[in-house]
């Protein structure tokens, strides 16, 4: 039996500048999409990044290409921000303030939640990233508050992700602190 030596090529790393450009083409998008929604003019985002209408294409040919990185980014910083939050706070206010960020990043997505269930085979893998990415450190902080004895113990990670994305739907004539509220209210059901 030979052993095939050709060698495998290896991903080639984007320029600092691309890394730039693609991180304000997401950052101005998320702006953009906040106050105009997803299909807000191309121009209106890349003119927020500083950057032209060409190195948006070439970065995200597609527009659910940049749906999907913002979408991302978003459930990124969700995540990075529990350890932080674990290490600043007390556990009970650590899964609070996380529950925050949770509710903020659900409640402010004009139009990403119709984009996302739009059918698009470009966001099929967001519903197991956001639980691969979520789904553990909610988790963390779950079980801190549990032993805490601050959180009641009869609630997982993954039904209470669910049930604040439920509360976070858009009501008719409610803006995103109707959501807010609804989650205040949740959370102090979970005290002890």
């Amino acid at each position: 039996m030979t052993r095939d030596t050709t060698p495998t090529p290896t991903p080639r790393r984007r320029r600092a500048d691309a890394r730039r450009n693609v991180g304000a083409l997401v950052e101005a998008a998320r702006v953009v999409f906040d106050t105009s929604g997803v299909d807000a003019p191309a121009k209106e985002i890349t003119d927020l990044a500083g950057v032209g209408v060409g190195t948006l294409y070439r970065h995200f040919p597609q527009r659910s290409d940049l749906v999907k990185a913002v979408v991302e980014s978003g459930i990124d910083a969700v995540a990075e921000a529990g350890p932080r939050l674990a290490a600043a706070h007390e556990p009970a206010a650590a899964l609070s303030r996380w529950l925050d960020r949770y509710t903020e990043l659900l409640g402010t997505k004009r139009g990403l939640a119709a984009a996302l269930h739009s059918g698009d085979p470009a966001f099929a893998e967001l519903p197991g990233y956001f639980l691969d990415r979520l789904g553990p450190v909610l988790a963390a902080l779950l079980d801190a508050a549990v032993a805490e004895g601050a959180i009641r113990d009869d609630i997982g990670a993954e039904d209470l992700l669910y049930a604040v994305a439920q509360l976070c739907q858009p009501v008719p004539g409610r803006g995103p602190e109707h959501g807010r509220r609804l989650v205040g209210v949740l959370v102090d059901g979970l005290r002890v």
